[in-house]
């Protein structure tokens, strides 16, 4: 439930992506507070939760109150990346938005396609074309996110 107003959060997403790296190369992507606003430029986000390599949780606060998390599980040679958002939209005062069903949808909608955007586009430079099975190149993190 939400903190602010104790109703459950009107977007509920979940979203899973195989990625063929290792845990640490993905958890190294979301460790620089800067990459956030890249991914998730209308949201303040707040870790309450930093499992390193197995991932974050946050706060969500900006465009959507609610609660966000990074789950990354290690599956065979690689990695599942693990979304969930669950936030309801929010006026620039925090207090929730009355939106029309057909609205809310299209809201959600837009959350989970910039989520797979998001997953794909870092299964893309991840990956970098490796091969299943083919030791994974630890060097292709994106160069705005290198620590």
């Amino acid at each position: 439930m939400s903190e602010s107003n104790q109703v459950p959060p009107a977007i509920d997403i979940v979203d899973e992506t195989f990625l063929a790296v290792p845990p640490s190369t993905v958890a190294a992507v979301f460790a620089a507070p800067g990459s956030w606003t890249h991914y998730w430029p209308d949201l303040v986000l707040r870790v309450y939760t930093d499992r390193g390599d197995r991932g974050l949780r946050w706060t969500v606060r900006g465009a959507l109150t609610g609660t966000m998390e990074i789950w990354l599980e290690e599956v065979l040679d690689g990695t599942l990346l693990h979304y969930f958002l669950r936030a309801t939209p929010v006026d620039p005062l925090g207090n929730p938005l009355r939106l029309r069903p057909a609205q809310l949808r299209r809201e959600a909608d837009r959350r989970a396609r910039a989520a797979k955007a998001i997953a794909l586009g870092l299964k893309l430079q991840l990956e970098d074309g490796r091969a299943p099975g083919v030791a994974p190149v630890v060097e292709n993190l994106p160069p705005p996110f290198v620590k």
